[in-house]
């Protein structure tokens, strides 16, 4: 019975990856929608996190690192060598455009797959480490606002000037 279970949570993460969406609540999306990216950046960065449910998306600089590897890389590798192959199988074509053909497909591929990439390495990390919090909590209840890192009072107080004269100016007109 765990084994069916395990099997059914992960094609429900495989299903909310493949759709963009947070693998937790699956209502959400991880990335801004197409009409709204305006540029590169915006294209292959996913959000901070979930609106529904809190998921953090990224934990840590680098965090997808492996997806772009792994993930990305590892799919357009195995469409390039079955493009190869088939076209090897199919066609004799002169080495350039063999390249070409091959070359060109995957690397428009790579930059499509670049989020549903992402979307899957979240969607395999949440399953096979769950994340769960000392209290038993799945990582997706996050508090709405940190605690702040320290006790100290917080003053809007202006901060004291400076003790030197015109060591502002200075600073500035360095640059």
């Amino acid at each position: 019975m765990q084994k069916k279970k395990s099997i059914n949570q992960a094609w429900i993460y495989f299903k909310r990856a493949m759709l963009l969406k947070c693998p937790t609540c699956g209502t959400k999306p991880i990335f801004l929608p197409l009409l709204k990216t305006r540029s590169l950046h915006d294209w292959f960065t996913p959000l901070d996190g979930c609106p529904q449910c809190g998921y953090p998306y990224e934990r840590e600089p680098g965090y997808y690192l492996m997806s772009v590897w792994a993930v990305n890389y590892g799919f357009g590798s195995i469409l390039a060598v079955s493009l190869y192959l088939l076209l090897e199988w199919l066609y004799v074509l002169p080495v350039g455009k063999l390249i070409l053909a091959v070359i060109i497909p995957v690397m428009i591929f790579n930059f499509g797959f670049a989020r549903h990439s992402k979307s899957l390495f979240l969607a395999f990390d949440l399953f096979f480490d769950p994340h769960e919090r000392k209290g038993g909590d799945d990582g997706g209840n996050l508090p709405k606002q940190l605690p702040p890192e320290d006790n100290a009072p917080r003053s809007s107080a202006p901060l004291p000037a400076s003790p030197v004269p015109g060591e502002k100016e200075r600073i500035l007109a360095k640059f």
